[in-house]
């Protein structure tokens, strides 16, 4: 049986006046590139908005472009990013549960992908009657709002829960794992069943894709000794 585990460098790791020249230093080593989006109201800071993932998306027509909002007001912040081009959107459980069904089939709607994110306290159960309408579950292992925060080991078990749930409902949705991750601590993050890796601050603190590189190999050697191809 193989694995293929995806590696999406969240950009708020990134110099924040040299975006750009921190993607191209990657040398195109990633699978994905993720976009941390904050408002300083459903999370204490502000990131990135929807002029940045437009830019993004302007320098690299092909890349796909991972948009994780953490924000409060999505009726006015989700049509932009989906008008800026992003291949991806996840909203948070949390933000908006009433209107999360309909929140995911208008992202749908749009053509692009679809995903929910759950904060540490946020239980596997809220996504019960949108399963069929996701791409991607993101487990955050850290408190929303902040990079370069250590990982939640607790949460692993929720990817676990996840990988269960998926076999029996026969899904096939992905699992991301975003907070805290390096290259001491994703070997064990792959096992427990996580199919996309965002690294932030372990990616872009020195040599970006030497960086993302000893991450991907200390999956690959952690899935093949389980038995796992990569």
């Amino acid at each position: 049986m193989k694995r293929r585990v995806l590696f999406a460098p969240s950009l708020l790791g990134a110099d924040p006046l040299a975006v750009g020249d921190a993607v191209d230093a990657l040398g195109g080593s990633y699978d994905w590139l993720h976009l941390d989006v904050m408002d300083g109201h459903f999370v204490r800071n502000l990131s990135f908005g929807p002029s940045m993932a437009k830019a993004l998306r302007k320098r690299y027509p092909s890349a796909f472009l991972d948009a994780h909002l953490m924000v409060s007001r999505l009726e006015v912040l989700l049509p932009q990013f989906v008008e800026a081009g992003v291949s991806q959107i996840t909203v948070h459980a949390e933000t908006e549960p009433q209107q999360l069904h309909a929140v995911l089939s208008t992202i749908r709607a749009a053509g692009l992908k679809a995903g929910v994110a759950l904060s540490p306290a946020t239980g596997v159960e809220s996504l019960r009657f949108v399963l069929d309408l996701l791409d991607l579950v993101l487990v955050m292992s850290v408190t929303p709002g902040f990079g370069g925060q250590s990982l939640i080991k607790a949460v692993l078990e929720k990817t676990r829960d996840l990988v269960r749930l998926r076999a029996v409902e026969k899904l096939d949705f992905l699992i991301q794992m975003d907070g805290g991750l390096h290259a001491g601590n994703v070997a064990e993050v792959a096992l427990a069943g996580c199919d996309v890796i965002v690294a932030g601050s372990a990616v872009f603190k020195g040599d970006p894709a030497a960086r993302l590189e000893e991450m991907r190999l200390k999956v690959k050697e952690a899935l093949s000794d389980a038995g796992f191809g990569s």
